[in-house]
């Protein structure tokens, strides 16, 4: 018993598989955790098919860039232990080093392929010494038991004169969440007071998660996107029987609330509802003395896009984000 109580200390392995590997073993822990070693490589890979809809988000920031990564598990239990945040936090610091390729949003999209050759050193007792990135995710993956995955990361920029403000949701430890939330703030004299763009910044890195916008300006929103949504609530309005003129309006005041709802700044504050986003950067640009704007914002959320299997009998994916 005390053997496999080691053997489980240094592995995390499950118990099953502790006493499997020392009694092939011969009852050498040495030995026994090598044993354990190759066969997490191979049920790794067996459990590699499996959807891996649960997980976490690691942010990291420097002075001038902030980057955040999703790291996907199959079981709420599994995110919550400490060897796989270790390793979710350890990538996020490696994707602040990549370059990526730039979305509209404004934020880098930084790709699993383009960090998953590359060694860190790991400093951690169940994970330590040098390996590539996806040697050390495969290792972790043997040790849980479960399907571990890098699904993908984004970087955001600090602009020349701002600020880069980040907001983590239901944060187990300092650095990861479920939700992120990254937003910079421009300011175009270098002069203004940053204290005060440094504290509207942190709460609109918070609105952000909350109010899940999708456009930054009414002006983003697509063509298309529009006229689904006036098609939408014109068929809508048509059917209360009313004038046209009448469903005219109604249309107008509808189409209103859509902006509202997924403009960043037509959104109402949630910190005061009393003010929207753009009249409280308005209000920012005459306290510091200098027009103030949005560079660019970023909301993740862990599993967005992600389906978990349903049947018990199912062994693939049933759909995946890109």
């Amino acid at each position: 018993m005390n053997l496999i109580k080691q053997l489980r200390e240094r592995t995390s392995a499950p118990i099953k598989e502790v006493k499997s590997a020392l009694v092939d073993s011969n009852w050498h822990i040495e030995s026994a955790q090598k044993e354990l070693r190759k066969r997490g490589i191979v049920l790794a890979s067996k459990k590699a098919s499996r959807t891996a809809a649960e997980g976490l988000l690691a942010l990291a920031q420097n002075d001038r860039k902030a980057a955040v990564i999703e790291l996907n598990c199959e079981t709420d239990f599994v995110a919550r232990n400490e060897i796989f945040q270790y390793l979710a936090l350890s990538l996020a610091k490696v994707a602040l080093l990549v370059d990526g390729t730039w979305q509209p949003s404004g934020a880098l999209h930084v790709g699993p392929e383009l960090f998953e050759e590359l060694k860190i050193n790991f400093h951690h007792p169940k994970l330590s010494g040098e390996r590539t990135v996806q040697n050390a995710i495969t290792e972790v993956a043997a040790m849980m038991g479960e399907n571990v995955k890098l699904r993908r990361g984004f970087a955001m920029s600090a602009p020349s004169y701002g600020i880069l403000s980040t907001y983590l949701h239901t944060s187990p430890q300092p650095g990861v969440g479920r939700i992120a939330g990254l937003l910079s703030l421009e300011v175009e004299d270098q002069n203004a007071s940053v204290d005060a763009l440094q504290h509207v910044g942190s709460e609109l890195a918070m609105h952000v998660v909350a109010a899940k916008p999708l456009f930054l300006t009414k002006d983003d929103v697509s063509t298309e996107a529009m006229e689904s949504e006036r098609e939408i609530l014109k068929s809508q309005a048509e059917s209360t029987g009313k004038p046209q003129m009448a469903v005219e309006k109604m249309v107008e005041g509808r189409l209103r609330k859509y902006f509202e709802e997924v403009v960043l700044m037509e959104q109402k504050f949630i910190v005061n509802d009393t003010l929207n986003v753009k009249t409280l950067l308005n209000n920012l640009s005459k306290e510091v003395g200098s027009p103030v704007k949005v560079g660019s914002f970023l909301r993740v959320e862990v599993g967005e896009g992600l389906q978990r299997l349903e049947s018990s009998n199912a062994g693939e994916p049933l759909a995946q984000a890109a």
